[in-house]
């Protein structure tokens, strides 16, 4: 690398490092973490809600997740069974309505249903609520009669 100095004729070779290219490499690599992270957040804890004509949209209370797989989740948050009451004591303590809504996977057995609501209502649950997808009279007819 060689450098001109002042009043030197111009014929020097003056070496200039470039960081356009790096900075192009790391805002595409921002980009890629930043979508592959909500899509793994969004996956967590994916249930398949029963269907329901009469429905009614329930955002107070806390919200406690049963999945297929027997994992649950409190507001989101992974717990494990025997940490069940204390994890509900805490969160109903946060919040005004003592509702808790259930989200049960269409798979999860009744025992295990009444289980987890027994619990609920131990730590102090006024009211619970079970999620469900509305559907029409008609669609849940035609699952009726299919058999799913």
């Amino acid at each position: 690398m060689a450098i001109s100095g002042p009043g030197g004729g111009g014929g020097g070779v003056f070496a200039d490092i470039n960081i356009t290219p790096l900075t192009d490499i790391f805002l595409v690599l921002l980009i890629i973490f930043m979508v592959t992270t909500s899509v793994t957040i969004e996956s967590a804890a994916h249930v398949d809600l029963p269907n329901a004509t009469n429905t009614s949209p329930e955002n107070k209370g806390v919200i406690v997740t049963y999945t297929a797989q027997h994992e649950l989740f409190v507001n989101s948050k992974d717990v494990p069974e025997r940490e069940l009451l204390p994890s509900l004591r805490e969160a109903l303590g946060k919040v005004d309505a003592k509702i808790v809504v259930f989200q049960g996977d269409r798979k999860v057995l009744l025992g295990d249903m009444v289980r987890i609501l027994n619990i609920a209502k131990a730590a102090g649950a006024g009211q619970i609520a079970i999620a469900a997808k509305r559907v029409t009279g008609a669609q849940l007819a035609n699952q009726a009669s299919s058999g799913g």
